[in-house]
């Protein structure tokens, strides 16, 4: 069956993909305000509530890749929908857990479930929409991620405000049980099959997937576990990671000059827009993410919000995000890179200003205070990760749509465990050497975030600056 862009399904199969592409995204923030609640509920050590946050983002960073491989050789409709189910069903289990070990390998299953989801949402995409209409569905896609991430704590606050402090975290699993079971018969009949693609030279490259599951999971282990593993020993994995990373690519380049389709494409970083824009998405994910992380453990510990407020004082950055990446989702074809650009100098600004604020209002009103330069942030958040993910995989073939998103995608949640870890460190440590001036953890992660906000500006600005290099024939 042939793709055709034109299938008069594609919009309503698109809200599809967003519904259950928000649920995987927002359970990568909503359980941050849930952390005490499931500590006071389960009775969890500060290692299974390290585990509970981190786990998910690393294994779902972790399957990306070959899911979207799968996806492009398989069929995405029915990744997609095999991802749906396993996330639908992991919810009901990580609602249901008896206790804190329990909770962990349901969140470690939900990450696979929300990493064998997501690249099949790109790859989609790719496949139903062609010129402008493309850059709005990737500006869809762009909201849904910059909502999903930023307004989990207001939505998770507000379940366990309604649902009681000690079992309100598992409403917040629960909830996605019902949106799965009605998104499923949906996902069926609205989602076109993919056409298989032939199997000669598209097999799943085992070696190459197995190379890139332990460097993925060598270099996030060391930083997943900064605070609950003493010493230094952990960091001598992070060398190690990188061997086998190296391994990862020796062996990607070899195997597709014997004829073979690699899981991940690396002729595909040739591509000027395609590899300085997954660079530049690693590092902003690693300063964007880790934002809320310590912001709302400053307002819940340091200045005793609640769960509600604490997801509040968020929502102004939701907001921006939200109008401005739907903007840019449709103006990027006429602005194209600066457009990134710009979006980048408004986050610094808002974070920026976020930094004086707290010093200037370290009290209870730091929420009111930080609320217009979060704003000022989200904007110019939505204007970065819509357009960005819209140039990256602007050239990137249709057939190779699943493995390039899920490349991408890959380097997102690295970024968010590498910034949680950096972030969170200086952040713990001023918290212990100052015992517990929560403004001045604060304002210094906030240094933290904003050198690495800088870092993607600069990538953004080679990206606009340097020529143009199209992919070899």
């Amino acid at each position: 069956m042939p793709e055709n862009p034109r299938d008069p399904r594609r919009w309503r199969a698109l809200t599809v993909c967003l519904i259950a592409g928000f649920m995987t995204l927002l359970d990568v923030s909503i359980v941050n305000v849930a952390l005490p609640s499931i500590r006071t509920g389960l009775h969890a050590t500060a290692s299974d509530l390290q585990w509970i946050l981190s786990g998910y983002a690393l294994t779902f960073g972790l399957v990306l890749v070959p899911s979207g491989r799968l996806g492009d050789a398989r069929g995405r409709r029915m990744m997609f929908m095999i991802g749906l189910a396993l996330f639908t069903a992991t919810s009901a289990a990580a609602g249901l857990s008896p206790g804190a070990g329990y909770l962990v390998a349901a969140r470690l299953l939900q990450g696979v479930a929300g990493g064998v989801l997501n690249p099949q949402i790109a790859g989609l995409i790719q496949q139903l929409f062609r010129g402008a209409e493309r850059g709005t569905a990737f500006g869809l896609l762009g909201a849904t991620i910059g909502i999903s991430t930023a307004v989990g704590p207001l939505l998770g606050g507000a379940i366990i405000n309604a649902a009681g402090a000690s079992e309100g975290w598992r409403w917040i699993f629960y909830v996605n049980v019902p949106v799965g079971l009605a998104a499923l018969p949906l996902a069926h009949r609205l989602i076109p099959p993919t056409e298989r693609q032939p199997q000669h030279g598209r097999n799943l490259d085992p070696v190459g997937v197995g190379l890139l599951g332990l460097g993925v999971v060598l270099l996030l282990l060391p930083l997943v576990e900064e605070q609950t593993w003493h010493g230094t020993a952990k960091w001598a994995l992070l060398p190690v990671a990188a061997l086998v990373l190296g391994g990862f690519v020796v062996w990607e380049h070899r195997y597709r000059r014997r004829g073979n389709q690699p899981v991940a494409d690396l002729e595909l970083f040739r591509v000027r827009s395609y590899g300085l824009g997954c660079a530049l998405a690693l590092v902003y994910f690693a300063g964007f993410t880790s934002v809320f992380f310590t912001y709302t453990l400053y307002v819940q510990q340091g200045l005793h919000y609640s769960a509600l407020m604490a997801g509040a004082a968020v929502t102004p950055f939701a907001l921006g995000s939200a109008v401005s990446a739907a903007v840019g989702g449709r103006t990027v074809d006429r602005y194209g890179r600066p457009l990134v650009a710009l979006g980048l100098v408004l986050v610094v600004v808002g974070i920026a200003a976020t930094w004086v604020a707290v010093e200037a209002v370290p009290g209870h009103a730091v929420g009111l205070a930080t609320a217009a330069p979060l704003l000022v942030a989200g904007i110019g958040s939505g204007l970065v990760i819509s357009p960005n993910q819209t140039l990256t995989l602007a050239k990137v073939p249709v057939h190779g749509g699943g493995s390039a998103a899920g490349v991408l995608q890959t380097g997102q949640r690295v970024g968010t465990a590498i910034g949680i870890a950096a972030v969170g460190s200086v952040f713990f440590s001023t918290v212990a050497s100052t015992h517990g001036h929560w403004a001045s953890a604060f304002r210094d992660g906030l240094l933290v975030v904003l050198a690495l906000l800088v870092v993607s500006l600069g990538i953004a600005v080679a990206d606009l600056l340097a020529p143009h290099r199209r992919l070899a024939p």
